[in-house]
């Protein structure tokens, strides 16, 4: 089976494109290479010992994507090509409705005229908006509170038409929380462009000495510590969910939307000192106010994907903390020493 991965070079991609080689796909990877390296796939190769087609090129542009399915018989697609940064979403919607919205109506209209209707997409659980109660199960309203989350659920919308429209589509919506942590043996990790926008590597990059000190944005929410709870989840038990839903569209019969998450909730100071646990390092901080569009509490109720796909989140907090501060540690400045 050949699996075409867009954005497989980035966090969670790379991850995703390991263990599919590992599994015995066959795998090609398309990437722009705006937030990612190409470093990562040589070591993801290194890894595996397996030969990866990577190829550059941009969802929004037709011509791009026509060059993969022209040449190669693609199967399935994991989609994870997107821009992803919350904060930046509501500097610069426009930016992020031209790249994550119009880029999947591009990639679903080329698979579409080369017969190929099987999609896994990275979706998110920002759809969910400020959720009445958790944790939040996938019948939930739906509601984003900014730019990023809304378009992720446009293309959920666009999707589910998509099926309407034609009912040979096999779709699958993976819903998940917040990716942390790195493969084990500290090759391959998450590298962000600039200042990171997610939590985990603003405390990597602290605590290597990189960042002066984490800025907390907000310790006033309804929460046990007032700082953010978010469901905390290692990248590659998500990388896992994704093969499994590879695995359930050969049978699926319309469109399957599932929550990817632990199920536990982890404030931002509970990750600080879980981390400085893991590294034996001091991460200073500095409390800075809310940003827009932060909610105070967000976790995933985790049964559906136990009972529809057979999947579930094994590695704990622990283990989230020491991959990444392994990664980091071999890494201090990401992929860019080599690259």
């Amino acid at each position: 089976m050949t699996v075409l991965v867009t954005g497989g070079a980035g966090y969670i991609g790379s991850h995703t494109t390991l263990l599919l080689l590992e599994s015995g796909y066959e795998v090609i990877v398309f990437d722009s290479f705006c937030n990612a390296s190409p470093e990562s796939i040589r070591r993801v190769e290194k890894l595996t010992g397996k030969n990866v087609n990577l190829i550059e090129g941009d969802i929004r542009k037709r011509d791009d994507l026509k060059k993969v399915f022209s040449v190669h018989k693609v199967d399935a697609v994991i989609h994870f090509a997107g821009l992803k940064a919350v904060g930046e979403s509501v500097e610069q919607p426009l930016r992020y409705y031209e790249n994550n919205v119009c880029g999947t109506v591009q990639l679903c209209e080329v698979m579409a005229e080369h017969g190929c209707k099987s999609i896994v997409f990275s979706s998110s659980a920002t759809v969910y908006g400020d959720p009445h109660t958790t944790p939040i199960k996938e019948d939930f309203p739906l509601y984003a509170t900014n730019p990023y989350g809304r378009s992720k659920l446009m293309v959920e919308e666009m999707l589910r038409d998509v099926y309407v429209s034609d009912s040979e589509w096999k779709v699958v919506l993976l819903r998940y929380f917040n990716p942390v942590g790195a493969h084990e043996s500290g090759q391959i990790g998450e590298d962000p462009s600039g200042i990171p926008n997610n939590l985990m590597p603003f405390i990597a990059q602290t605590a290597v000495g990189k960042r002066e000190k984490l800025s907390i944005f907000g310790d006033d929410y309804d929460t046990h510590d007032g700082t953010g709870v978010r469901d905390y989840i290692h990248v590659v038990d998500l990388a896992e969910g994704h093969l499994k839903a590879l695995e359930k569209i050969a049978s699926l019969n319309g469109v399957l939307t599932v929550n990817l998450g632990t199920g536990q909730g982890y404030s931002v100071l509970d990750m600080v000192s879980a981390f400085e646990k893991a590294s034996g390092k001091k991460v200073p901080y500095e409390i800075a106010p809310r940003r827009s569009g932060d909610i105070a509490k967000c976790y995933a109720d985790p049964g559906y994907a136990r009972e529809v796909l057979g999947w579930e989140a094994k590695k704990s907090i622990n283990e989230m903390c020491e991959d990444t501060w392994r990664w980091q540690r071999k890494n201090p400045n990401g992929y860019t020493e080599i690259s």
